[in-house]
């Protein structure tokens, strides 16, 4: 069996047996593929079939000089044993030669987060004189009041809005379908960019039910409001790398800075297991930390 048809296979296998979501699916598929580019330029006539422990090894010590994070060498260590595992499941090979692959040891991740000061600073930087500004501060509000994901963002349809009862349908990975609150000054800008910006556009048939829309009247794009957060943080002085994901962790580290139980949090971001979110006490946990250093009368 060939790569294209062993590659294609296991990306079946992943979206529809193990229902990937498609961000994580790609990433697993690119980081195949780009083994694949490997092993035909360097192993000669290598198929994944003939594969060696020691031919992994080679491309991840070679893959390592690259000074790529030790989170992204995880990820394809864990993209590689998922290949060769189902390779093994579907009888392709009688062994596989990833089982001994070891990533590299990753310290706790805690994801940065805005202040409450610097998403006020985000929002007033924004010109709500224009269509265009009104669009991105609804989308700014969306992604910090309800804790989304980029990805549920730009598929976020009117038609699963409630603003009567006050909460917004939410399909997250794999296809999950989660309930978040609306707060009401959130709602009261959707409508406002519903009813004075939104109705203006030419909208793409398609698209009709899409809440956010480009100037085309198509969807719009994960780069695109990866690009419009980092022009508005560069415009209002904020030296963090930001990203649409950095709201979603503002999101909650403000729920639990409040007093919001836990459980809510992980009910409200989706996450399948609780050990998830608790890296959300991790950032309690260090604010603490630096308040005691900072007040504390032995530390003066």
């Amino acid at each position: 069996m060939e790569w294209n048809e062993t590659i294609e296979n296991f990306s079946n296998f992943l979206k529809f047996e193990r229902n990937f979501s498609d961000n994580t699916l790609d990433a697993y598929i690119r980081d195949i593929r780009k083994f694949k580019t490997y092993a035909e330029e360097n192993l000669e006539s290598a198929k994944p079939k003939t594969i060696s422990y020691e031919d992994l090894q080679e491309y991840l010590v070679q893959q390592s000089k690259q000074k790529i994070s030790e989170r992204t060498q995880a990820r394809w260590i864990s993209s590689i044993k998922s290949f060769f595992k189902f390779l093994l499941e579907e009888e392709i090979r009688e062994d596989n030669p990833a089982t001994l692959l070891e990533g590299p040891k990753l310290g706790l991740y805690l994801p940065d987060t805005l202040s409450t000061e610097d998403i006020e600073r985000i929002t007033k930087s924004i010109d709500i004189s224009t269509d265009l500004g009104i669009r991105n501060q609804c989308m700014i509000e969306v992604l910090y009041g309800c804790g989304l994901r980029v990805s549920e963002l730009i598929d976020l349809k009117i038609s699963d809005i409630n603003f009567k009862e006050g909460f917004i349908k939410v399909e997250g990975k794999g296809k999950k379908i989660r309930f978040v609150p609306l707060a009401k000054y959130t709602s009261k800008l959707i409508k406002n960019y519903i009813e004075n910006v939104r109705i203006n556009n030419k909208i793409n048939k398609k698209y009709e039910d899409i809440l956010f829309l480009n100037s085309r009247g198509s969807a719009m794009s994960r780069v695109i409001v990866f690009i419009i957060i980092k022009e508005l943080a560069e415009k209002a002085g904020i030296r963090k790398n930001i990203s649409p994901h950095t709201f979603r962790h503002s999101f909650a580290t403000h729920l639990l800075q409040n007093g919001a139980d836990l459980r809510f949090i992980q009910e409200m971001l989706g996450h399948s297991s609780i050990t998830t979110t608790e890296i959300y006490t991790h950032l309690k946990t260090e604010e603490l930390h630096d308040v005691i250093l900072k007040y504390h009368p032995r530390n003066i």
